[in-house]
């Protein structure tokens, strides 16, 4: 009889900064719970843009903070759903056996992972363990720019630049069920599905320009970072809100810090509100997302699905970007 190894486990691991191509798959040990902490055994895991800046450490300017000259952490990913497989001593909220999807730190693209109880949420029953992993990051991004920022609600006329990938495709939807007039944005090729998951308007960025458009917008959430602030500000009505999220234009030493600077000040002078959107990860949130997606409001978008075995393809394929919703990875 072959014994089982408990105590070690095959993660991706970035050993230095760079693409998909310097991941490898490595043995290293299994987690073991702190006190606060809960160990997840991964069944899937989605890419997100974030994974995509701690591998490559660009903007530089973040590798100040995760590593200067290598990651700080090496083991990536950051999206995940899984089982419960040990809890530490000072948590109440999980038991050994729930399915529970969260946003981690680091360490997502492995066979398990450890980490604060805070991070997850429970994976309801009607969900499946890829629809859950896509939702965290890309979920909790589109729905606190909507609702915490762009306070958005029935009647309101709302622009989604960057309609079809990842958390575009949790705009769209997100921000119907608050009640909008929504149009999205998209290339040609996506125009297709952006319609199919609610967009009362779809526009095709290779044939209009939406900051000509006649009728001006409530709220414009800016996903695409590809139109100058004057521009957009152009069709936002005299009272209304810009949203600028993870996608702002910038080079790789310094990323979107100039453009962020231009919004921060722009808003201090300006009636309309220009705001820079950086999402906090939170428990409640992953609820009334997961509870939005069984009722069926919300549906997460999976263009792609690799095994976990093949993680650094998937990155790949993130990195060619124009994606259509989630990239999701499989145990």
């Amino acid at each position: 009889m072959t014994e089982v190894d408990t105590t070690s486990m095959t993660a991706w691991i970035a050993p230095r900064y760079g693409g998909g191509e310097v991941l490898r798959a490595e043995v290293v040990p299994r987690p073991a719970p702190g006190d606060r902490d809960v160990v997840v055994r991964v069944r899937a895991a989605s890419v997100c843009s974030g994974d995509l800046h701690l591998l490559t450490g660009t903007p530089y300017l973040l590798r100040l903070g995760f590593g200067l000259r290598r990651p700080k952490h090496r083991m990536i990913g950051q999206n995940l759903a899984g089982e419960v497989v040990a809890v530490g001593g000072a948590v109440t909220d999980f038991r050994v056996g729930d399915r529970v999807f969260g946003e981690v730190s680091h360490g997502a693209f492995a066979e398990y992972v450890r980490a604060d109880a805070g991070a997850f949420a429970v994976v309801p029953a009607a969900l499946s363990m890829e629809e859950a992993a896509a939702i965290p990051d890309s979920g909790m991004t589109a729905l606190q720019g909507l609702r915490d920022i762009g306070k958005v609600g029935p009647g309101h006329r709302v622009l989604i630049n960057g309609a079809s990938g990842g958390v575009g495709s949790f705009a769209v939807q997100l921000a119907k069920v608050l009640g909008a007039h929504v149009s999205a944005v998209c290339s040609t090729r996506h125009l297709a599905m952006v319609r199919d998951i609610g967009a009362d308007v779809v526009i095709d960025y290779t044939a209009d320009d939406f900051t000509r458009t006649e009728v001006p917008y409530d709220v414009i959430f800016d996903l695409a970072g590809n139109r100058k602030l004057r521009e957009i500000r152009r069709v936002l009505t005299a009272d209304g809100v810009f949203i600028s999220s993870a996608a702002a234009p910038g080079n790789n030493w310094f990323g979107p810090v100039r453009w962020l600077t231009q919004v921060a000040l722009t808003d201090l002078f300006a009636r309309q509100t220009l705001k820079a959107l950086l999402m906090r990860p939170a428990a409640a949130d992953l609820d009334y997302l997961a509870g939005l997606a069984v009722e069926g409001s919300l549906r997460p978008v999976i263009e792609r699905q690799f095994p976990l075995s093949d993680t650094a393809s998937a990155i790949a394929a993130f990195e060619r970007g124009h994606a259509s919703g989630k990239t999701v990875l499989v145990a």
